[in-house]
């Protein structure tokens, strides 16, 4: 699984599983996500694919997951920093790649459990998983 992270430097793929990074586009963007409105307050940026939501929210904890369309919520990420991107596999919704300030997590179980990832990247702007 390969995800791509916007960082202030350009687009770096980072293989998640091996936790390396593959390689840096100084001249690429990520495409906007699609934008997730949602009825919750403090909402920084979210991401959706099937019935399940995750909004990275300016609280503790910093995750918020819906498996019913957001019907209803979960406060998720207890131990995880603040955020600033979020992105679901369009192949598979438990996987879940979350970023902080510097640092990617990942989660295969829909939002309950949480890994970092080795690498250190520059400022993280946006991630989003790369399903092709």
């Amino acid at each position: 699984m390969k995800a791509l992270v916007q960082t202030v430097d350009g687009v770096f793929s980072v293989d998640a599983e091996e936790e390396t990074v593959l390689g840096l586009d100084p001249h690429a963007r990520l495409a906007p996500p699609e934008p997730v409105e949602l009825p919750l307050p403090r909402v920084v940026v979210a991401a959706a694919s099937g019935s399940t939501v995750v909004a990275v929210v300016a609280s503790r904890p910093p995750l918020v997951v819906s498996h019913d369309a957001g019907r209803t919520w979960q406060q998720v990420g207890g131990g995880l920093p603040a955020g600033r991107a979020v992105a679901i596999s369009a192949d598979d919704p438990d996987l879940v790649l979350y970023g902080a300030r510097n640092r990617l997590y990942v989660s295969r179980d829909g939002g309950r459990f949480w890994s970092a990832l080795a690498p250190e990247l520059p400022e993280i702007a946006a991630v989003a998983w790369d399903d092709g």
